[in-house]
């Protein structure tokens, strides 16, 4: 498989985002026959020393986790990127560091952005959540449905409530982050941490210099130091797409960056593709709702952000589940990944029907078309297939 490109996150806080709202938007760059699913887990209590199963291990269960709504690669328990009932929004980038992530089967970083999700009512809860975990349980195993190879690697995350932002950088159990109440913050593939550190593990400066990373003299900046020597990847133009913005940043802004393929933010090679994507707006006044939006297929470009407000009662949209194969499932058997069902759920097959009707058309593949109204043809188009 090619090496993978670089997958956005971006958060803008007031005065850069318009009108006191939070605006946090997240691009999945995955293998590009992968499929995501959206879906919706409510508040539950557990039973006492019980264990939840994540996508490798199992770990102790809380006593009560909040609901959830998460975007999530089929075949995994984690999420690449979701929201809780209490405004906490996450997503995941999985980064190469000095110290090469372990393929021993563990926690993976996406298994840990569904933690925190479950377990904290704010960003900082949910930080601390993820790195208490990943203390005890540590983080390795394969990303990728793939037999025959183990693509494991180090997390980013990118941690956000209606009042701050955490950017969460891990390397094994070691970690640092970084708080963000103010301006426009993206993460990619790399690290991005540097002297400004506002939490660290402690023994972090102490692990560096027995590796012989740090000499313990001058200012520690975390990414020169657990940075690959050799780190060509280049996130410079996606960065820019939403950083130089002239005009406030508003959720249709962050639609149009995370749909931007010029810029690179909008994934669509031979290998890999923007799989699904997330935008989330939270309003820092208390009293409005939180609105997340996910796509549920694949190219945002040619995709429509669905809205989703946490309320009682919530109706389950089993449109955008992936079918389910239990103990079945060649994810949860050993060896894995000795077959690949189909994990295509209703919503995606209609996507992938609307485009193969629209790109072999001869009248819409000379047209130019505007994101609206790809927007409007993909409505009709999923609605007549429904009917």
């Amino acid at each position: 498989m090619a090496a993978a490109p670089p997958s956005y996150c971006f958060v803008a806080f007031p005065p850069r985002a318009k009108d006191g709202l939070v605006v946090f938007g997240k691009n999945s760059a995955r293998p590009r026959d992968e499929v995501q699913e959206v879906v919706y887990f409510s508040a539950a209590d557990h039973e006492q020393e019980s264990k939840v199963e994540c996508t490798y291990i199992s770990v102790d269960q809380v006593p009560r986790t909040h609901a959830i709504m998460i975007s999530r690669p089929a075949w995994l328990w984690g999420a690449e990127m979701g929201a809780n009932e209490h405004g906490v929004c996450i997503a995941n980038e999985a980064i190469n560091t000095r110290e090469p992530a372990a393929e021993i089967e563990a926690l993976l970083g996406m298994d840990l952005v569904r933690l925190g999700l479950e377990r904290g009512e704010t960003a900082k809860e949910a930080l601390d959540v993820i790195v208490s975990l990943l203390e005890e349980h540590g983080q390795g195993g394969n990303y990728y449905e793939d037999a025959n190879s183990c693509h494991s690697f180090q997390s980013a995350y990118l941690i956000v409530d209606r009042d701050e932002a955490w950017v969460l950088e891990t390397v094994g159990k070691y970690w640092a982050a970084e708080k963000v109440t103010e301006g426009v913050r993206c993460i990619c593939n790399r690290l991005s941490l540097t002297t400004k550190m506002d939490a660290e593990h402690p023994e972090l400066r102490s692990y560096a210099q027995s590796q012989g990373w740090w000499t313990g003299e001058g200012e520690f900046n975390f990414s020169e130091v657990f940075s690959p020597v050799e780190d060509h990847l280049d996130c410079g133009a996606g960065k820019d797409s939403l950083e130089k913005q002239e005009e406030s940043i508003t959720v249709q802004t962050m639609m149009s960056t995370l749909r931007d393929k010029a810029s690179g933010v909008c994934i669509d090679s031979e290998s890999f593709l923007t799989t699904a994507s997330g935008v989330s707006v939270l309003p820092q006044n208390r009293s409005s709702p939180c609105i997340h939006y996910f796509t549920g297929t694949p190219d945002p470009s040619r995709s429509i952000f669905k809205p989703f407000i946490f309320v009682d009662d919530v109706k389950l949209v089993p449109k955008t589940q992936s079918p389910c194969f239990g103990d079945d499932d060649p994810a949860r058997k050993e060896p894995r990944f000795q077959e690949k069902p189909d994990r295509r759920h209703e919503l995606y097959k209609a996507h992938e029907w609307a485009r193969a009707i629209i790109e072999s058309d001869q009248f819409f593949s000379q047209a130019i078309i505007t994101e609206e109204e790809w927007e409007v043809i993909g409505m009709i188009v999923a609605e007549c297939q429904s009917c």
